[in-house]
């Protein structure tokens, strides 16, 4: 395979993830009424009886989720007075000059002007188009950590550097002053051991669930009951604490507990859990899922081609044909219960946790049935269709045992669009099952897409819709490279048998 057509697969498949999150930017920004938003938002409720609040708040968080640009006659009076002064209480007014001024310049600029209700203080807003809302967001998409990422006017003798040292906890780090996170490199005793907060990716805050909670944070942080240990902070401050001193970013305002632990301004940080993230569950169950019907489903294939027509053949049509025929929602229920009720297996996930193995057993065998038939299914399709070939004709002639066939020849033929399904297998552990995860109410990233769209979390549909697509796309990618690996007759090259 030539690099140039690997490159012009990625350039393609690039262009695919555009067109998806342009439809999606349309759908979620433009079909779906903007109000909708606050369905779950308490703060909103609360402001039932203070309509100039209620308004300013409406606006701000539209504003904040890329749906418009709003400005307010406050803002733009501040460019020019100082703020509580008499001149600024007058100017605010609605029949003051700085309001004409305020609604001559921004209906000149595209805007709508507004009055609030209740005070009569203009303000205006200009909807955002969806192209620029979407070159926004892949804008902000990387981000990039430096010494003049904080620009806090409370705080101008920051030093701005980046230096070698050891975090509280003994391991070695690069540590930033000025940038937004404080150990830019560091390790520990958690895998992968090294982590980096150079290179960061921004998909927004969560809203209104999950709310002042970045995106990424709610799919990757750990969940469950914090893990505390003893440590000791900078300032000397020992405590009982499930701090993770690699998380600490730039906090603005110190309360007073943030001076006792904290020698500067790095003092918001997440914590150590004793549950993995929703996509670490999701793939951990996803991948000995996986594992499991590779196991079980390629050997029992092999088996019915093999006795075509036999015992072993019809029960495994019979497996085939259940699972096939069966909703996938009937036949876990059905396994739930046999699992409970012979084995004594829990039927919740969160009965035991995840720290136990018996809670992995249910959602693990459950999620592999389907995959399982499937694979029978194929193998047995693939390996008889192979056992007519002529090159087995022409293997037999030439004395090679039934055996030496199917092992040399047979199997690895036929086994090679079941290897393309490879990275795809691998993708789907990562995206989570939603029936399976719901049933046996399993933590993982099964239900976040479908609770973002009921909740009307566009940040979370953006974030999630960009992951999966992107892993989907380049699982594809991936899956035609492993098939000229193992098949080297094929070729993905457009002049591929050509003359």
């Amino acid at each position: 395979m030539k690099k140039g057509y690997i490159l012009k697969r990625l350039l393609r498949s690039l262009i695919s993830i555009l067109v998806i999150m342009l439809v999606v930017f349309i759908l979620v920004y433009t079909l779906i009424p903007r109000d909708n938003i606050f369905f779950e938002d308490a703060t909103y409720r609360k402001l039932g009886g203070k309509p100039d609040e209620k308004t300013d708040y409406v606006y701000n968080t539209w504003a904040r989720l890329g749906y418009l640009d709003y400005v307010k006659i406050n803002d733009y009076c501040l460019e020019k007075y100082e703020a509580g002064s008499e001149e600024m209480k007058k100017a605010v007014l609605p029949d003051s000059q700085e309001t004409a001024n305020f609604v001559a310049l921004y209906e000149s600029k595209g805007y709508t002007v507004e009055y609030m209700k209740v005070s009569g203080q203009a303000y205006a807003y200009k909807d955002i188009p969806v192209i620029q809302r979407l070159a926004t967001w892949f804008g902000n998409l990387i981000q990039i950590d430096h010494v003049n990422r904080v620009q806090d006017p409370n705080n101008p003798d920051l030093e701005r550097k980046i230096y070698f040292g050891t975090t509280p906890t003994g391991g070695w780090a690069i540590i930033g002053s000025g940038t937004y996170h404080k150990y830019l490199l560091y390790t520990d005793s958690h895998f992968p051991f090294i982590h980096q907060n150079f290179i960061t990716l921004n998909m927004g805050n969560s809203y209104p669930t999950y709310q002042g909670l970045e995106a990424l944070s709610v799919m990757f942080s750990p969940q469950g009951t914090e893990v505390k240990r003893d440590v000791t902070f900078e300032t000397g401050e020992t405590a009982s604490s499930a701090i993770n001193f690699g998380t600490l970013t730039y906090k603005e305002n110190l309360d007073r507990m943030d001076k006792k632990k904290f020698v500067d301004h790095y003092a918001n940080y997440t914590t150590f859990k004793d549950q993995a993230s929703m996509v670490g569950t999701s793939f951990t169950m996803g991948i000995f899922a996986m594992l499991l019907a590779y196991g079980i489903g390629l050997p029992v294939g092999m088996a019915m081609a093999r006795n075509k027509d036999g015992v072993i053949d019809k029960l495994g049509m019979l497996f085939i044909i259940f699972i096939t025929s069966v909703p996938s929602l009937a036949y876990i229920y059905i396994f739930r219960y046999l699992g409970t009720t012979i084995f004594g297996l829990p039927s919740i996930f969160t009965t035991f946790g995840p720290s136990d193995i018996r809670s992995w057993i249910l959602p693990i065998i459950s999620l592999a049935l389907p995959s399982i038939s499937s694979l029978m299914l194929w193998i047995r399709r693939y390996v008889v269709d192979q056992s007519n070939s002529d090159y087995v004709k022409f293997a037999k002639a030439k004395g090679l045992s039934r055996k030496e066939i199917f092992r040399r020849h047979i199997f690895k033929n036929a086994s090679i669009p079941i290897v393309h399904g490879i990275p795809s297998s691998l993708a789907a552990c990562i995206t989570g099952a939603i029936i399976t995860e719901a049933i046996y109410s399993v933590g993982g990233m099964g239900k976040m897409l479908p609770n973002a769209i009921n909740q009307y979390n566009n940040v979370m549909i953006v974030a999630l819709t960009f992951l999966f697509s992107t892993i989907s796309v380049v699982s594809v990618l991936l899956g035609d490279i492993i098939l000229t690996k193992v098949d080297p007759r094929i070729s993905l090259t457009e002049k591929a048998g050509r003359s």
